[in-house]
């Protein structure tokens, strides 16, 4: 039992891949439509490339969504409009005009015109309330039909351009007393009317609505049927107009299809086994090209949680409406692992996340096209992402390659661009702009996750900084030093294709545990006065030593990435304190190296070997007397030999080319640093 522990001990990091492999895998086949894929590619304009396909089973010929969209237009134009009538109003407004006629008209005038009158205004009330007089003005056509409903029962059919509008009462006014020869008495009956008419008609919008719905619904989406053993296409036959709409009705009801218990289960351990293919290759890419992130645990969550993040944001936009599946900013993924890892690294998850995707997604072919293109700009273009103005460039670019990229698939299909919609472009600037998020996206990672971006390296590597300030007042020999390494770093990184900007911070926090006894360190000797004159060799040593373990306390307590701590905890490997070791050898015979030597561990990637060689450098140069360019080559290459010798490198990733490179650009940088000219021959 106790062996079968130890055994899962020592293989715990890969349990935990394997746990994490399944998860992923289950967790984005769960994400997968639960239905079969249609097994033909076709495309409309296209030829067909299999072979005679006839109808499996009986289908109906689903309509084109320009066809629905024609038939509900109709709906709505041919609608009805139903307003309520009030009956009540009529009768009183009558009512009420027998007794103010009296009061407008005068007694003086002849009964033959008095009668006559009256009669007149009779005929202008018939003519208002014949169908009725609107309650409020309405953006409605005349020709629009209407019906007039009383008590919910319809009462009589018109247009709407037989009912009145309040500000129409004096047009039917004039009309009628032109009629009868009396508009000279245009004044006493608009008076009369204005206090009398009232309106009666009401429009009933609801229930406007609830007809037009119910006939929306009476819509069939179909339009004849298949019946199976029928010939739908011949190969080599151009798909297109009705072909094309019988395979989309044949693929849309074979993914629709309500699969038996059976069927179901065969469908899910296919996409688990391409599922699981996939993140398999992504785990063998890591661990044949990059080693120390497949031995990094966080790191491998952190790639699958973002290839799953992904695919869950993209089936529940594809779920709510599949029109809207280009807003979802996929190029955050290159972004975002180009920024904590490298680009290769970024490209490659980002096909296999688009692959997994095209499983998904409508039109699988021309999304992953555009996506893997948007990927491969997206790497090539953002170089320095901590730049703002590079991200806004980038994202620039990736909007426009989107765009054209869509419009050639379009006319390819289409054949040509009256029936573009060019709203769709919308949707690729809004993608463009979400992708913007990525800066705060990485900021949430980095403190979720641990990890660290070069936009974190960016304010790291800012002298103002509390710590390094805090480093410059009480050591600024040693702050000095560090600046000088930062320099050399920079440029030797930059020449072998190295993290400049990771090798830089490191640099400038690599020295920063001399702070607790900054005098002890020659660089900060500025009184002439050496502490280590009153202690033994293996005392200063001692401290000499703990320059390393105080740092690392330091910068835990100041919260730096671990990224960062590596540098301080390498920039000695396991090298030994010599100067004080031999001076322990003057005294004793038998003295023990490792009270000499740096705790370690030894470099293990090329930017810690690369600060390594140029905080050794920069240190030893300042005994260099009266330095000239052969003095620099020679003293050069005996330091970064010697360290090579020792072993120091043997853990990190640098080659011998690498090393003969940055000792090139060190010999360059310290014949700058002292001003050196040309030798000339005596």
């Amino acid at each position: 039992m106790k062996d079968f522990i130890n055994k899962l001990y020592r293989n715990h990091s890969l349990i935990y891949k394997a746990l994490l492999f399944i998860t992923t895998t289950f967790l984005i086949v769960y994400l997968f439509p639960k239905s079969g894929k249609f097994k033909y590619n076709f495309e409309k304009g296209k030829p067909w490339q299999s072979e005679n396909l006839l109808a499996p089973f009986d289908f109906a010929i689903k309509k084109t969504e320009e066809e629905i969209n024609i038939s509900k237009q109709e709906i709505h134009d041919n609608a009805v409009l139903y307003f309520n009538l009030d009956n009540t109003v009529y009768p009183k407004v009558k009512s009420n005009y027998e007794q103010q006629f009296k009061n407008t008209f005068s007694d003086s005038l002849q009964n033959k015109l008095l009668r006559k009158l009256k009669t007149t205004g009779r005929t202008v009330l018939e003519e208002l309330y014949a169908y009725g007089i609107l309650n409020e003005e309405y953006d409605f056509s005349e020709n629009t039909k209407v019906a007039i409903l009383e008590n919910r029962t319809k009462k009589q059919d018109a247009f709407f351009s037989n009912l009145v509008e309040q500000n129409q009462v004096s047009s039917v006014i004039e009309r009628v007393l032109n009629k009868e020869g009396l508009f000279r008495y245009k004044g006493e009956f608009t008076s009369l009317f204005f206090d009398l008419v009232e309106p009666n008609l009401t429009f009933d919008k609801s229930f406007t609505e609830k007809v037009i719905q119910e006939e929306l619904d009476k819509i069939s989406y179909t339009r004849g049927s298949v019946a199976k053993g029928t010939l739908i296409v011949s190969k080599g036959e151009v798909v297109e107009g009705n072909k094309y709409q019988i395979l989309k009705s044949l693929q849309s009801e074979y993914e629709s299809q309500v699969w038996s218990k059976s069927n179901y289960t065969w469908v899910l351990i296919a996409y688990a086994l391409l599922v699981a293919l996939a993140m398999l290759m992504l785990l063998l890419f890591l661990r044949k090209y990059r080693n120390e992130v497949y031995e990094n645990n966080t790191k491998v969550t952190f790639i699958f949680f973002n290839i799953s993040l992904m695919v869950f944001i993209t089936t529940m936009v594809v779920n709510y409406n599949s029109k809207y599946i280009y807003i979802v900013p996929i190029c955050i993924l290159p972004l975002v692992l180009k920024a904590f890892f490298d680009a290769r690294l970024g490209l490659f998850t980002h096909v296999l996340t688009v692959l997994l995707l095209g499983f998904v997604v409508p039109n699988s072919y021309e999304y992953m096209f555009l996506q893997i293109i948007a990927g491969i700009v997206t790497i090539l273009t953002v170089s320095e992402l901590y730049k703002r103005a590079n991200l806004f460039i980038s994202v620039g670019q990736i909007t426009l390659i989107y765009i054209v990229a869509y419009f050639a698939f379009f006319v390819i299909h289409e054949g040509s661009v009256t029936t573009l919609e060019w709203e769709t472009f919308i949707w690729f600037i809004l993608c463009g702009l979400a992708t913007l998020f990525v800066q705060p996206l990485i900021y949430a990672y980095e403190k979720l996750f641990g990890l660290v971006s070069d936009v974190s390296l960016l304010e790291l590597s800012d002298t103002n900084s509390k710590l390094l300030k805090e480093l410059s007042d009480k050591a600024p020999g040693t702050f000095h030093h560090s600046l000088n390494v930062a320099n050399l770093a920079e440029s030797s990184a930059n020449e072998i294709g190295a993290n400049a900007m990771l090798v830089r911070v490191g640099a400038l926090y690599h020295d920063i545990g001399k702070m607790k006894n900054p005098t002890y360190f020659t660089e900060n000797q500025s009184t002439g006065i050496n502490p280590h004159d009153v202690l033994s060799a293996k005392e200063s040593a001692r401290i000499i030593v703990n320059h390393v373990i105080d740092g690392i306390e330091i910068a835990r307590k100041n919260n730096l990435p671990d990224r960062v701590i590596d540098f301080i905890r390498t920039h000695h490997g396991t090298s030994v304190v010599y100067y004080f070791y031999m001076k322990e050898k003057e005294d004793f015979e038998d003295v023990d190296k490792q009270d000499f030597s740096y705790p370690g561990p030894k470099p293990f990637s090329k930017e810690t070997a690369i600060l390594m060689m140029c905080d050794s450098i920069e240190a030893a140069s300042k005994s260099l007397k009266e330095p000239t360019s052969t003095k620099i080559e020679a003293f050069v290459e005996n330091i970064i030999n010697k360290q090579v010798e020792e072993g120091q490198f043997l853990n990190a990733n640098i080659t011998f080319k690498e090393i003969q490179s940055i000792k090139k650009v060190l010999k360059h940088k310290l014949a700058n640093i002292y001003h050196l000219r040309i030798e000339y021959p005596e």
